[in-house]
C-alpha cells in the first residue's frame, strides 16, 4: 500500500474502529449476560496445521535413502492428516529449492491425492545445502500465516551439506543462513521436527537434532520404511497434544486375525489405524454392535502405499471395535495408533488480582469441547491431573497433583518466594493430554495474568449499543467506497511462476523452481520469488500485480536490466500484460546471471 493511500485510508480506519468500539463495547456487555466464568482457551490439539515437508533430493540421498523412505513419509504424514481443514507445502531441495509445492488447504481426498502426486514426481540433484531448504520452508509459512494455526517443518533428510565448489557460497555463509533461518523459526513458534535417513550409515545426527532441540521439534532416525508409522504418530503426538496408543503386533498366517480398537469416548473425531507390512494386507472393521463397516465409506478411510495401509476412523462411535486384518504368511505386521480429538483444556480465571509470597493461588482446570465446557464425569475419572508451576527467576519446577470435583481440576498453590511464576494446568489420559493456558503471577509486584478471560455479569448498556449502530450506519458509505478503492490493492493472483537461473560464465542452468502465486495479494517483486536472494536484489524493482481475466502486470524500473518477452524487449516501464504461458528473460548482467520467467495458470 503506498504512502497515498496509508494517508487517505488511516483516518477513515480511525472512525471506523471508533464506532465499532462502541458496538463492541456494547454487544460485550450484552454477551457476558448469561455467560459462565472462565472461556475455553485454544489448544495446540484442535488447532489446524500448517506444515511444510522438506526433502533433500541430492545424488547423496541415493545411498542415505536408496529406498525414497523420505518420500513415502511424506505420503504417509499427508494419509494421517485429518480430511480437510490442514495446509500442507512441499520443498524438494539440492543446493538450490529444486520443486516446491505452495501451501495447499486440504478439503478432500483429492487434495491429498495431488500433494502425494507431486512427491512421486520429486527427481534428485548434485549438491547439498540444507539452508536452502530450510530458509525456502521458514518462508514459505511467515509468507502465508493465518492466525489461528499450528505451524511445523518436518524435514527429511541425512543432515550433510555438499556444496558446489564453483559456485560463491561457501559453508560459513551456509551456516549462518541456516542459524538465521533456525532462529526466525524459534522466533515464530515453529517446530522443526527431522527424520534421519541413515542407510548408509554417514548419518549427521548431531546436525539435525540440534535444529529440532533449538526449535522444539524432535529428531528421529530410521533406515526402514516399517519405522515410519511408530515415527510419524509420535510427531503427530508432541504436535497435537496427543499420546499414542500401543497395539499389539501380528505375525501373518494368510488368515484374518482380530485387533480391539478401543474408543475411548465421543469426543474422538478420528482414529488413525497404521499397518505396516512387508507384503499387501487385507482388512475388515465392524462397529462395537458387531455390524460389518464397508471400507472405505463416508464413516471409514482407507489410503494404501507400497509399505502401509492407513485405516481413518471419522467420528467413530465410543467402545470397542474389531479390526480384521489378513496378512501374508509370517509376514511381519505392525499397528499403531493415534487418537484425534474434540477437547481442549481451560481454567477459571483468578479470583483476585494480586498475590504475593505465602499467599495460596487457586488454580481450577476444565474440559471444553466445541468451545463449551464438557460434562463427562465418566471421561473425568480416566484422566490425571496436574500444575506445573514454573520459577521464572531460578529455572525451577515443581509438578503438584490437582484433584478431581465433579467437573474440574482444582489445586491451590501457595508461593514460596517473591518470584515471578507460571503456572500451567496439564490433564492426561491414556491417549491424549491437554495444557490450559499459562497464567503468569509475579509476587513480587502481585500482578497476575494469562489463563482464560473472565465474562462478568453485566447489565446490558442500551446507550452505547445503539450509539454504535448509528455509528456504523453513518460510515456504512464510507466504508463502502474504501473497500472499493482497496479491492485493487488486495486483489489476488492465480496460477504459478516457473523460475530457473542460467549461469552465463559457466552454462549451468537451476533445477526449475515453482512458485505459487495465490500467497500474494496487491503486488509481489521478482527479488521475492528469487528467496531474497542478495546478489540478485536489483530485482526488487520488477514488480508484478493483478491483471483482468487471469493475466498479471509486469513493471519494471531497474535500471540496466532489459525484460525480453518471447525473444522481443518490452517497455516495462509502462506495463506488459503476461498470459497463461508467456516466458520473459530477465538478464542481470552484473552477476553473470540470467533469469527465466515462465507463467502459468
Amino acid at each position: 500500500m503506498t504512502h497515498k493511500i496509508r494517508r487517505a485510508v488511516y483516518p477513515l480506519l480511525a472512525l471506523l474502529l471508533l464506532a465499532a468500539g462502541w458496538f463492541a463495547a456494547g454487544a460485550q456487555h450484552a454477551s457476558a449476560a448469561g455467560a459462565a466464568s472462565g472461556a475455553a482457551a485454544s489448544s495446540t490439539g484442535a488447532a489446524p496445521i500448517d506444515a511444510v515437508l522438506v526433502l533433500d533430493a541430492s545424488n547423496s540421498m541415493a545411498k542415505s535413502d536408496p529406498q525414497k523412505i523420505g518420500n513415502e513419509a511424506m505420503r504417509l504424514f499427508i494419509d494421517m492428516l485429518p480430511v480437510r481443514g490442514d495446509r500442507v507445502g512441499i520443498v524438494s531441495y539440492t543446493d538450490v529449492v529444486q520443486r516446491e509445492k505452495a501451501l495447499l488447504k486440504i478439503e478432500s481426498q483429492a487434495d491429498k491425492d495431488e500433494l502425494k502426486t507431486f512427491i512421486g514426481q520429486l527427481g534428485r540433484g548434485a549438491y547439498t545445502d540444507t539452508a536452502v531448504g530450510i530458509t525456502e520452508a521458514v518462508n514459505m509459512l511467515s509468507r502465508s500465516a493465518q492466525s489461528g494455526t499450528e505451524p511445523m517443518i518436518v524435514l527429511l533428510a541425512d543432515g550433510n551439506t555438499e556444496l558446489n565448489s564453483t559456485k560463491t557460497k561457501t559453508l560459513d555463509q551456509s551456516e549462518q543462513e541456516l542459524a538465521a533461518s533456525v532462529q526466525k523459526a524459534k522466533d515464530a513458534g515453529i517446530p522443526i521436527y527431522t527424520i534421519g535417513l541413515n542407510a548408509d550409515g554417514k548419518l549427521n545426527q548431531a546436525e539435525l537434532e540440534k535444529l529440532s532441540s533449538e526449535t522444539s521439534g524432535k529428531s528421529f532416525v530410521t533406515t526402514s520404511a516399517d519405522e515410519l508409522p511408530e515415527i510419524l504418530s509420535e510427531i503427530f503426538a508432541s504436535h497435537q497434544q496427543l499420546n499414542v496408543v500401543p497395539v499389539d503386533s501380528l505375525t501373518g498366517t494368510g488368515d484374518f486375525q482380530d485387533v480391539t480398537i478401543s474408543v475411548p469416548n465421543a469426543n474422538v473425531m478420528e482414529a488413525n489405524v497404521s499397518i505396516t507390512s512387508s507384503k499387501k494386507v487385507e482388512v475388515k472393521l465392524k462397529d462395537p454392535s458387531g455390524a460389518a463397516v464397508p471400507i472405505p465409506s463416508d464413516a471409514v478411510a482407507l489410503s494404501t502405499s507400497k509399505t502401509y495401509s492407513l485405516v481413518k476412523m471419522i467420528r467413530p462411535q465410543e467402545g470397542d471395535w474389531t479390526l480384521s486384518v489378513k496378512g501374508a504368511d509370517k509376514d511381519q505386521i505392525d499397528i499403531n495408533l493415534v487418537f484425534n480429538y474434540d477437547l481442549e483444556l481451560a481454567v477459571d480465571p483468578l479470583p483476585a488480582s494480586s498475590y504475593g509470597k505465602g499467599d495460596a493461588v487457586p488454580v481450577s482446570a476444565y474440559l471444553v469441547s466445541g468451545g463449551q465446557p464438557l460434562s463427562s464425569p465418566e471421561l473425568y475419572k480416566t484422566m490425571q491431573a496436574t500444575l506445573v508451576a514454573r520459577d521464572e527467576d531460578t529455572g525451577s519446577e515443581t509438578t503438584v497433583p490437582m484433584t478431581l470435583s465433579g467437573d474440574k481440576f482444582e489445586v491451590s498453590y501457595e508461593l514460596p518466594d517473591a518470584h515471578k511464576y507460571t503456572l500451567t494446568a496439564r490433564a492426561e489420559a491414556d491417549s491424549f493430554y491437554r495444557e490450559a493456558p499459562p497464567i503468569s503471577i509475579d509476587a513480587a509486584s502481585g500482578a497476575a495474568a494469562g489463563g482464560s478471560e473472565a465474562k462478568a455479569d453485566k447489565p446490558f448498556p442500551l446507550i452505547p449499543v445503539i450509539l454504535g449502530v448509528l455509528g456504523l450506519l453513518v460510515l456504512a458509505a464510507i466504508v463502502f467506497f474504501l473497500m472499493r478503492y482497496l479491492k485493487k490493492a488486495n486483489k489476488g493472483f492465480v496460477g504459478q511462476m516457473v523460475i530457473e537461473i542460467r549461469d552465463e560464465n559457466t552454462g549451468e542452468r537451476s533445477y526449475p523452481q515453482y512458485k505459487k502465486l495465490n500467497t500474494y495479494k496487491g503486488r509481489f517483486n521478482l527479488h521475492q520469488l528469487l528467496q531474497l536472494a542478495p546478489e540478485l536484489k536489483e530485482t526488487e524493482n520488477i514488480v508484478f500485480t493483478p491483471g483482468s481475466e487471469d493475466r498479471i502486470v509486469l513493471r519494471s524500473s531497474a535500471d540496466g536490466i532489459p525484460i525480453e518477452k518471447s525473444g522481443r524487449v518490452v517497455d516495462a516501464t509502462r506495463g506488459a500484460e503476461l498470459k497463461s504461458g508467456d516466458r520473459i528473460t530477465v538478464p542481470v548482467n552484473q552477476v553473470g546471471k540470467t533469469i527465466l520467467v515462465e507463467y502459468l495458470v
